[in-house]
Order: C-alpha cells, then sequence, then structure tokens
C-alpha cells in the first residue's frame, strides 16, 4: 500500500487546455479527429504488416509493435481529454489518476526503448546485411520487444510509487490535460525531494542508454551509406524517417522532463505535451508508410482484397 493513500485528496480537477467553453468545442472537433486518424493510420500499419508475408521481416514486426504502443500510449489520455472539452466535470479520481500516469509512463517509455532497437535493427541490415537475418532472427525480435516492455513497466512502476507516495492534503486542481507526474509533484504537502532525484536518474537512464544506442547506430549506418554508392537515396530515406520520428518524440519529452524546474510555463508545457502524446502517435504511421514503397504496395493490396 503505497503511503499516498494517507492523502486527504480524493480526486483531481483536470484544468484541460483552455477554459473558454467555445474554444473546447473547437478543439474538441480537432482532437477528434486527430485521434481517429491516430487509430485508423496505425490499425491500417499492423494489419498490413500481419497480412502481406511480404512484410514479415523485423523491420515491419518493429514498426507493427511500435504502431499498437502508440494506439495504446494515446488511448490512455486522448478519450479523457475529449470528455473533459463537453463536460464541465473535470474530476479524474485518485485512482483513475494512479492509473492514467502509470500506463502513461510504462507505454512512453517503452516507445523510448523500441525505437533504440529500431535503430539498431537498421544498423544491422545496412552495417552487415550478409549476417543481418542470423542477427535478427524471430527470437531475437521477440526478445527485444519483451525487454522494451518489461524495463518500460520496472522503470514506470518505481516513478509510479514514488509519485504517489506523497501527501496529497491541499489543492486538488491540475493546469494541465492529463495527469502528468511533474505536475502532481507541485500539489504535494509533504517533502518532494526524493522524487526530484529520481525522476533525473530516470530520465537520465531512459535518454542517454537509448539515445547512445541510437547515436552509435546512426553513425555508422551514415558511414557505410558515404562508403556505398549504390541504393544510396533509397536507405538514406527510410533512416530518415526514424530519425523524425526520434527526434519529435525524445525532443519534446526531454524539454518537458530534464529542463530546470524554474523554467516550467504553463502554456509552453501544455503545447509540449500535445507533441509527444497525441501528434507524435498521428504522424508514426504517416511518416513511415509515405516514405516506403513496400508499406504502400501491402496497403494498396489490403485495400484492393477489402474492396
Amino acid at each position: 500500500m503505497y503511503p499516498g493513500n494517507q492523502s486527504t485528496v480524493t480526486e483531481f480537477i483536470l484544468l484541460g487546455l483552455s477554459e473558454d467553453p467555445k474554444l473546447q468545442i473547437l478543439l474538441f472537433h480537432v482532437f477528434l479527429v486527430v485521434y481517429m486518424t491516430t487509430l485508423t493510420g496505425n490499425l491500417l500499419l499492423i494489419v498490413a504488416v500481419g497480412t502481406d508475408k511480404r512484410l514479415h521481416k523485423s523491420m515491419y514486426f518493429f514498426l507493427a509493435s511500435l504502431s499498437f504502443l502508440d494506439i495504446c500510449y494515446t488511448s490512455v489520455i486522448v478519450p479523457k481529454m475529449l470528455v473533459n472539452f463537453l463536460s464541465s466535470n473535470k474530476r479524474i479520481s485518485y485512482t483513475g489518476c494512479t492509473i492514467q500516469v502509470f500506463f502513461y509512463l510504462f507505454l512512453g517509455e517503452t516507445e523510448c526503448i523500441l525505437l533504440a532497437f529500431m535503430a539498431y535493427d537498421r544498423y544491422a541490415a545496412i552495417c552487415h546485411p550478409l549476417h543481418y537475418n542470423m542477427i535478427m532472427n524471430t527470437s531475437t525480435c521477440m526478445w527485444m520487444i519483451c525487454m522494451s516492455l518489461l524495463t518500460g513497466c520496472i522503470i514506470s512502476s518505481i516513478d509510479v510509487y514514488f509519485t504517489f507516495r506523497v501527501v496529497f492534503c491541499g489543492p486538488n486542481t491540475i493546469n494541465h490535460f492529463f495527469c502528468e507526474a511533474p505536475l502532481l509533484l507541485k500539489l504535494a504537502c509533504s517533502d518532494i525531494s526524493s522524487n526530484r532525484i529520481v525522476t533525473l536518474v530516470g530520465t537520465a537512464i531512459l535518454a542517454f542508454v537509448p539515445l547512445s544506442l541510437i547515436l552509435f547506430s546512426y553513425s555508422r549506418i551514415i558511414i557505410t551509406i558515404v562508403r556505398t554508392h549504390s541504393g544510396k537515396y533509397k536507405t538514406f530515406s527510410t533512416c530518415v524517417s526514424h530519425l523524425v520520428v526520434v527526434v519529435i518524440f525524445y525532443g519534446t519529452a526531454m524539454f518537458m522532463y530534464a529542463r530546470p524546474e524554474h523554467a516550467a510555463n504553463k502554456d509552453t508545457d501544455k503545447t509540449v505535451a500535445v507533441f509527444y502524446t497525441v501528434v507524435t502517435p498521428m504522424v508514426n504511421p504517416l511518416i513511415y508508410s509515405l516514405r516506403n514503397k513496400d508499406v504502400h504496395r501491402a496497403m494498396r493490396r489490403m485495400v484492393g482484397r477489402l474492396s
């Protein structure tokens, strides 16, 4: 049982992106379209990879896994946000907030690690093509997925424990559109110095280790591409897609969690949070499919079969 259960606060109030009723209606329709686009794009990519034998390769297995994570990740936050746009009751229970924080951190941290493994997959394919099938076999891919999930679960569990072990006894209003750990800690009535240390250590691990693997993989890929004359554009085009996703996801998340506390700005925080919780899951399948002819062909064949 968490010590946080001693808190007198039993629910929190999410102020959302805006308090203007007319703007909230507009935002509801915008985010509804974005959410439906996210679900459709990621589901199409998953179905295309699952039904087309030509895409039964490690690269597309990772893409389908990323799409599944994105669906779950955005679904932890967006449905509640849509309900709050249309409701005057913007409350979320203490338990609901705890669950949202856990799954938001778990899925986001898992995605950080998965992006690193995807970079290594491209490194193995481009720098060691003759041994690629041996290096990235089915068991290796499954091991990487399991490691991503296990590591994300362990780190997020630690984060949630330290977040909700504090006592909430006073204000319960969160100036945000979902329960985010740093903003919750600002409402705490007890000492949060240990929480700051845990957050910094967790951010350092999730930033340094996966980013180191990504930077190593792509530095070797760029060197190999420069030395190779055949298929250079196609190879680099595929890698650019992955790098765009990495920059958007890591850049916005690190801006939120790795900056000094005094640099916080509520309006900027909300805008940045929209990028890594709503925009990134939507653009991931678009970025990968638009720059990948194999996915194009698979989706055309799938649509042809359906029609």
